[in-house]
């Protein structure tokens, strides 16, 4: 029998619940949809979790409206703020001499064992980058070959303890437990890369409302993840600051005339002017010119263009490493002209837009470049994730995206395994990657 599953996407604009299972034909089936703005939020973060559970509580509600189906899972998006990337090794032997889910899952327990995880951050991925069998590189699926060592790199993502627990608290008047926490761009590969994309390397920027959080992912792991504290509401509060209007007039300025091209090739466009209400006055209006507005939307999207760019160089993810280029999403994507002023940024990489494939349901359209996450945890939950990895709970996810009971006790808890018999079997050199600080603050443009 299939499980049915919630999944939490919070976001600093929107929660959206979304409850489903896998149908008899194993298609997906939608059970309910529940979304609300956001309050206790900010850029990521939990800072009310009295809001924040008012909040989840109504979009599962709201959800759970339309089916009657026990919920058997949670799966929730974790932001990329505050998150750190560690690369780590691991080796076992292999005493029978055919690699099994147990000798996989020993050797990802190893490399995050390995790894040096600072106190106040908890693991929720560990994905290898590739596996070596007696020295034999580029090994995709080690599983059922044979061999008397193998040997696995990996990206570890971390989260800091009190960003997970915030989330935790805020769900407990809800009397439902999060299986597992996915990193939201991480979900957001699996609703937006094809195998093509994924094996060549592509790097996505979500841009969202507060924040901006991007990935590079090749192969079957991610390579880099970064974050920054800035979205496409940045842009509204430049314009009304610059504009001296209030926020649901830029916010409509933003929305009705962004335009991110060449606005002086068009005479109609430059001299056109709108009305917009000034701000500490009462029915007094004022008239802008376009081109204006053109211009302070282009500066701060092309800072945050930039940013990313500077972060992306500053990794070393740009070498030979984002082959299918750069895909963006995310609800600043739709801003015309975007793609054109990216392809400038990032010089010799390709740049599309894109958003999920529609999932076939009675109550969304997915099909929407907010939805990317959204849609990235159904397919996450539902059987569909293609890597082994460890998830949340340290626990063997194999091929299918399932667990099997071997392995659920096999990998409770890394802090469980036998100290000593990993000793054993530990290589004499360890890994001691630097993780790079977190970005200093960014500076506003106006």
């Amino acid at each position: 029998m299939e499980n049915t599953i919630l999944t939490l996407d919070i976001g600093s604009n929107n929660i959206t619940g979304v409850i489903c299972k896998n149908s008899i034909d194993s298609n997906i089936s939608i059970l309910g949809v529940g979304i609300c703005s956001s309050k206790g939020i900010h850029k990521g973060l939990i800072n009310n979790i009295e809001d924040a559970s008012n909040v989840i509580h109504n979009v599962v509600q709201n959800a759970k409206k339309t089916t009657q189906a026990p919920i058997d899972k949670t799966l929730v998006s974790i932001s990329g703020s505050y998150t750190k990337g560690i690369r780590s090794l691991g080796s076992v032997n292999i005493p029978n001499g055919v690699i099994t889910t147990k000798e996989i899952n020993q050797v990802l327990q190893m490399a995050l064992y390995n790894a040096t995880i600072v106190p106040e951050y908890d693991v929720i991925h560990v994905l290898p980058i590739s596996f070596r069998i007696d020295g034999s590189d580029y090994i995709e699926n080690p599983l059922d070959m044979n061999g008397s060592r193998l040997e696995v790199s990996v990206h570890i993502i971390t989260v800091k303890k009190t960003l997970l627990t915030n989330i935790k608290n805020s769900i407990k008047i809800l009397d439902l437990e999060i299986n597992s926490f996915v990193l939201n761009t991480y979900a957001s590969v699996f609703s937006l890369l094809d195998d093509e994309e994924k094996r060549l390397g592509s790097c996505i920027i979500d841009i969202g409302s507060n924040t901006t959080n991007f990935v590079c992912f090749k192969g079957k792991s991610i390579l880099y993840n970064d974050f920054l504290p800035i979205g496409s509401f940045n842009i509204t509060n430049d314009l009304s600051i610059m504009l001296h209007t209030p926020i649901n007039a830029a916010e409509m300025l933003k929305i009705k005339y962004g335009n991110l091209l060449n606005t002086k090739e068009n005479d109609d466009l430059v001299i056109k002017k709108v009305k917009i209400p000034s701000i500490g006055t009462t029915n007094n209006t004022k008239e802008v010119n376009l081109d204006s507005v053109q211009t302070i939307i282009h500066a701060r999207v092309e800072e945050i263009l930039i940013l990313i760019k500077d972060k992306l160089t500053n990794s070393g993810t740009f070498d030979n490493s984002l082959d299918s280029g750069i895909v963006l999403t995310g609800g600043l994507s739709q801003l015309k002209g975007i793609r054109e002023l990216s392809q400038k940024i990032f010089k010799d990489i390709p740049v599309k837009i894109s958003s999920p494939s529609n999932i076939k349901n009675s109550y969304l359209d997915f099909c929407d470049p907010t939805m990317s996450t959204t849609v990235g945890l159904i397919l996450y939950a539902l059987n569909t994730n293609p890597n082994f990895e460890l998830d949340s709970n340290k626990v063997l996810l194999q091929k299918n995206g399932k667990e099997s009971r071997h392995n659920q006790d096999l990998s409770k808890s890394y802090k469980n395994i036998d100290i000593n018999s990993i000793d054993k079997m530990l290589d004499k050199s360890r890994v001691n990657n630097r993780v790079s600080k977190f970005w200093n603050k960014v500076s506003e443009l106006f």
